[in-house]
């Protein structure tokens, strides 16, 4: 049995409803296109898939947002949107899940992200990228800032979602960071690596492993004094509160500043995984929204760890309810 007081983290579970949770990165569209297979082509050694159902969701920061919007907490999204129908997909799909779009930008310069996934008898046969890597422009960051100060005024906590689309850049990581520590805001980071070195003086960041290793520009090593080294390295260069290193199987790891022998590590809970789609984005949402409501470090982490147990157990890119939550816990 582990040492956590689950009584309490249902109380912080209950705090949940109402936060204003800001959450600012790369948005995308995922798109499935689901069907059978009976044969192959004739003009190429490829399956031809007979498109049975298509289903559109968010991606990224969207999903992160959805995330914050089933637990009940008021997610205020701002990213940048292509001005065409993927776009309005994707807007029309998250006003309908309780995301606040009112400070998205729109972008005539470039597209909505977009990513088709053929999957045929369950299985994923190729997946297609529509995408501009390029940073945004100076013009529409400036827009993005004005709007995440406007958003930051009633935020209680905020999530930073990089995907490595360009909306996340130098030109304002450090800006938002300054402004979250000056407003007393938790703010937590899902990295990727190309950024990795740049999110000084945050709350917590929540690489994986693999993230982990790259991110700091190391070979990648299994056993568990190497892990616990590097834990403590990024928690160093990064000059953050914490760390939490999610490991899959063996659950995650939590390094805390100021606390260099004491490393918290939580076991997994899934007792059966179907699919990690969307895990990292539950981890994080839960883990800034516990913070948010006033949880300690490791209890915002065994929270989001038991979110992420519930995750892993269904198909597809999915989220966990706060009742779902309360019921591993009791």
């Amino acid at each position: 049995m582990d040492s956590f007081n689950h009584q309490e983290l249902i109380k912080i579970l209950d705090m949940f409803p109402g936060k204003d949770v800001i959450v600012i990165g790369d948005v995308m569209l995922d798109h499935f296109v689901q069907g059978s297979v009976s044969r192959i082509s004739p003009e190429a050694p490829v399956p031809v898939v007979n498109v049975e159902n298509e289903t559109f969701t968010a991606g990224g920061a969207g999903n992160v947002a959805v995330n914050l919007s089933v637990l009940g907490a008021k997610p205020v999204l701002i990213s940048v949107i292509g001005r065409d129908a993927k776009g309005n997909i994707l807007k029309h799909y998250l006003d309908k899940k309780g995301v606040d779009t009112s400070k998205m930008i729109t972008d005539d310069e470039r597209p909505t992200t977009q990513k088709v996934r053929i999957v045929a008898e369950r299985q994923q046969v190729v997946r297609v990228d529509r995408e501009s890597k390029a940073k945004i422009s100076r013009e529409v960051a400036n827009v993005c800032m004005k709007n995440f100060k406007q958003a930051l005024k009633k935020a209680k906590g905020v999530v930073m979602s990089d995907y490595g689309k360009g909306m996340l850049s130098d030109d304002n990581i450090q800006e938002i960071i300054n402004l979250c520590r000056k407003s007393n805001v938790p703010v937590c980071v899902d990295p990727k690596i190309d950024n990795f070195l740049k999110y000084k003086n945050i709350t917590c960041m929540t690489p994986n492993t693999k993230e982990a290793w790259e991110g700091m520009g190391l070979p990648p090593k299994k056993d568990e004094t190497s892990i616990l080294g590097l834990g403590k390295e990024i928690l160093k260069t990064l000059n953050a509160d914490s760390i939490l290193i999610t490991r899959s199987a063996e659950g995650m790891s939590l390094f805390e500043k100021g606390k260099k022998t004491e490393i918290t590590t939580i076991r997994a809970t899934a007792k059966e995984v179907f699919d990690v789609t969307g895990a990292g984005d539950t981890v994080i949402s839960v883990l800034t929204l516990a913070l948010a409501c006033g949880a300690s470090l490791k209890d915002a982490a065994y929270i989001s760890n038991q979110a992420a147990g519930i995750v892993v157990g269904k198909l597809g890119t999915a989220t966990a309810t706060r009742e779902e939550i309360k019921e591993v816990l009791k």
